[in-house]
């Protein structure tokens, strides 16, 4: 099983490991409750070198970009990044994706970690000689660096505070570095790419920098908190991203793959879609749970405990149309539950 760069700084630190997308990774180390609450009132850094990551490059790398992801890359300027999908001819979501545009045709493409062969093969398929495409994930490590307090320790670190949704480069200790101002946790900060040569000085540096070590069970906690999705669970290739509450990632003034199936489902109607819910209680509907709205049938796709709420909180599937008078219950063991319906986020960030 692969393991990240940073394994045994992880060992030293104490962490607890667990299988995810295939990689050894860390889930927590003082534990997850501890570390939700360091990223929510200071700064936490992640290591999620699991997450994949290839290099684009080529005059025919924009085309590419927008014939095989449903947002439209042509729309965004050098310097900045775009939350994107690559989508099945049935509209259903093959992976979501972040894109860094650096310059005018040359691109980097991070995929979850579970899709990274996947997502680069089909890339592989489609382009011509033209296109250069590089696998980063071998000769890299990953962090995140997360919270109120990460754009002022990356500046620290680094000498610059990411922007969100912007890149830039720069150098540590004479290795070059790579900053995007994106996350997964709802709090300001940025995504931080460096030669595995420079990993455990790195991550030495922003531990130093006052930054707690954050493993993977709170990273989970802090995105449902902000509703936001996880492939394999709440997104999958039977969802559409219209399905999913995500029509704005959509761009329809492109061509791409899948197209034609979501127009016909935003002309003809979505037969599910996706809700949020609170728990009025600690209990926690985990994935896989029935969830039911009167007559209608749906499942619970992602569920925890909020740490920040003190309570259930969920993500789940419901045909449409549903009534707002009408009360959703979820099925925890032998027991359905009224659950209060809540349109994600959970809780309020600035």
């Amino acid at each position: 099983m692969p393991q990240s760069p940073l394994h045994e700084e992880h060992v030293r630190l104490g962490a607890r490991f667990v299988d995810f997308a295939g990689w050894d990774m860390p889930v927590q180390y003082e534990g997850v409750l501890a570390e939700h609450e360091a990223v929510r009132s200071a700064a936490g850094v992640f290591d999620v070198s699991h997450l994949g990551r290839f290099r684009l490059e080529g005059p025919e790398s924009t085309r590419l970009l927008q014939t095989l992801l449903c947002n439209d890359v042509g729309a965004v300027e050098p310097g900045r990044a775009q939350y994107t999908m690559a989508l099945n001819q049935s509209g259903g979501i093959e992976d979501d994706i972040i894109v860094w545009r650096w310059e005018e045709d040359r691109y980097w493409v991070v995929p979850n970690g579970a899709n990274e062969d996947k997502v680069r093969a089909l890339f592989v398929s489609r382009a011509d000689t033209r296109s250069t495409i590089e696998d980063l994930r071998e000769s890299t490590v990953l962090f995140a660096v997360q919270g109120p307090a990460a754009p002022a320790a990356i500046e620290t670190v680094l000498g610059r505070r990411p922007v969100r949704f912007c890149l830039f480069e720069t150098t540590f200790a004479q290795h070059p570095v790579w900053v995007a101002g994106t996350g997964y946790t709802g709090e300001p900060g940025g995504e931080i790419a460096a030669p595995i040569d420079a990993a455990v000085e790195l991550f030495g540096a922003f531990l130093a920098a006052g930054l707690t070590p954050a493993g993977l069970g709170s990273r989970d906690t802090l995105r449902l908190e902000m509703g936001y999705p996880l492939w394999g669970q709440d997104l999958d290739p039977q969802t559409t991203p219209l399905e999913a509450g995500l029509a704005w990632v959509v761009d329809w003034d492109h061509e791409f793959v899948g197209k034609e199936a979501l127009q016909r489902q935003r002309d003809g109607g979505i037969p599910k879609e996706q809700i949020g819910f609170i728990m009025e209680g600690p209990q926690i509907a985990r994935n896989g749970y029935p969830l039911r709205s009167g007559e209608t049938t749906g499942v619970v796709t992602s569920g925890n405990y909020s740490p920040t709420l003190k309570r259930g909180i969920g993500l789940g599937y419901l045909p449409p149309p549903l009534a707002a008078d009408l009360r959703v219950e979820v099925q925890v063991r032998d027991s359905w539950l009224p659950v209060v319906r809540h349109d994600p986020p959970f809780i309020e960030r600035t």
